[in-house]
């Protein structure tokens, strides 16, 4: 998992089918428009259909049956609680049961696509919704959230127009709850694109602010606290990154569990990258505890693959692998191939650590094709550098190299300069290797220069 963790992970929580995102102030995704209560009646009965299931077994031990009926004909607007718990069991999404049949956009399909992770869809309904926001604060909101779709993809500099915008437009507005959001986001747009003292001003001002007792949501606080800690580290300020990390775990200490085990993921991520393993490990564990009690899968398996590869660093690869397995199977039964993409390549550099290059070499492979097909930029550059190393290592010194300098050019397009940094010294070590060392030396010369 990459250092732009910390923006590119906006907090989710899936609880009992639920999944609910942590923002300055709770998201209005509650219940549909009541136009729409009709077609979703008609979708949850056709899938119960479908299923073959009365309306009794479909409520389950959540529901009763007389509020499935009344949710089928169109007489009560369901919560998005409920549409979580009768998607999950009727083997659909919410977004599905949410669906105009014209295909048309609402602003609720689109926050309920970002908050599921459909991050290139969020990102087009986002674009259509704003050709025709007219209102500076609904637009504002738009802008916002475009912003964040941006970030989770990877795409740092796209997001820094309309994450700008949104943030003057709250100001102007004294909207400062919803400002500061857009300022975290903001902040993660420079310093995905290396503007680095851009992002610690503004994760300073957020931080300050919530000291000096403003309207700062405490989740955003750990947040921010969280991401400046990540530009320090990148900064070479591994002092004070340590510092930030150990102030936001004791904010974090105070919430209820869902939320400190988000947070604590968080923190586990920050620690490996400023190379403390050992306190790494230490939260990374204890937050799939707690995701694993609340059975929020999703989240569970992304801080197994956390763990997974803090133990690789460690040099565990008996327990790399096991949590690694564990993270991938869950991912499978779930089939979230956007988070697989990235377990598979862990599994292809623990594969890899073992001296089992081959396999290294398929596991790549697959998450390469498991990146490719969600758009998933960060992990095709992953598989890309595990499969050149696995190649080099098998001495197919052009696949190898075929892969390193395609990874280089989608880190040089659509990642940042340490993103390409890293890919650029893995080259490098590839090369050295080999007994090249002229052209090792170029790629550290270019790692260097700014991209």
């Amino acid at each position: 998992m990459s250092i732009l963790a910390a923006f590119s992970r906006h907090v989710q929580v899936v609880n009992g089918g639920t999944l609910t995102r942590m923002t300055t102030r709770a998201r209005s995704i509650g219940r549909p428009p009541a136009r729409t209560a009709t077609g979703i009646g008609a979708r949850i009965r056709a899938a119960r259909t479908a299923a073959g299931w009365t309306q009794a077994q479909l409520a389950g031990e959540s529901f009763s049956k007389a509020y499935v009926s009344a949710l089928e004909n169109g007489l009560v607007q369901p919560s998005m609680a409920a549409l979580g718990y009768l998607a999950e069991r009727l083997g659909t999404t919410a977004a599905a049961l949410l669906a105009n049949d014209d295909g048309a956009w609402t602003r609720l399909e689109a926050d309920l696509r970002l908050a599921s992770g459909d991050w290139l869809e969020a990102l087009d309904a986002y674009e259509g919704l704003l050709g025709r926001a007219r209102e500076p604060l609904a637009r504002a909101e738009l802008l916002r959230c475009q912003a964040e779709a941006l970030c989770r993809l990877d795409r740092g500099s796209e997001a820094i127009g309309p994450a700008s915008e949104a943030l003057r437009i709250f100001n102007d507005a004294g909207r400062e709850a919803d400002a500061a959001l857009a300022a975290y986001w903001l902040a993660g747009a420079h310093y995905m694109s290396d503007s680095l003292a851009e992002a610690r001003t503004l994760l300073r001002n957020l931080i300050d602010q919530r000291g000096a007792g403003h309207a700062i949501d405490p989740d955003l606080h750990v947040r921010a606290l969280v991401a400046a800690a990540n530009v320090d580290s990148r900064s070479g300020d591994q002092a004070g990154a340590l510092a930030l990390l150990a102030e936001a775990q004791t904010v974090a200490d105070g919430f209820d569990d869902l939320r400190r085990a988000s947070m604590t993921y968080a923190l586990a991520s920050s620690y490996r990258e400023v190379g403390d393993l050992e306190a790494a490990l230490r939260h990374g564990q204890r937050s799939l505890a707690l995701f694993r009690a609340a059975a929020a899968e999703r989240d569970a398996a992304s801080i197994g693959n956390n763990v997974a590869l803090t133990y690789l660093a460690l040099g565990n690869l008996t327990e790399a692998a096991r949590y690694a397995a564990e993270a991938a199977d869950m991912l499978e039964r779930l089939a979230d191939t956007r988070k697989l993409a990235h377990v598979v390549d862990t599994q292809a550099q623990i594969a890899l650590a073992c001296g089992d290059s081959a396999a290294a070499i398929k596991l790549a492979t697959r998450s390469l094709a498991l990146a490719e097909s969600t758009a998933n930029t960060k992990a095709v550059i992953d598989a890309l550098t595990t499969r050149g190393r696995a190649a080099a290592a098998e001495n197919d010194q052009g696949v190898a190299a075929a892969d390193f300098e395609r990874a280089a050019g989608l880190a040089h397009e659509r990642g940042s300069k340490a993103r390409r940094a890293e890919v650029l010294h893995a080259w490098a070590e590839m090369l050295a290797a080999a007994g090249e060392h002229r052209q090792a030396y170029e790629l550290m010369q270019s790692a260097a220069r700014p991209a």
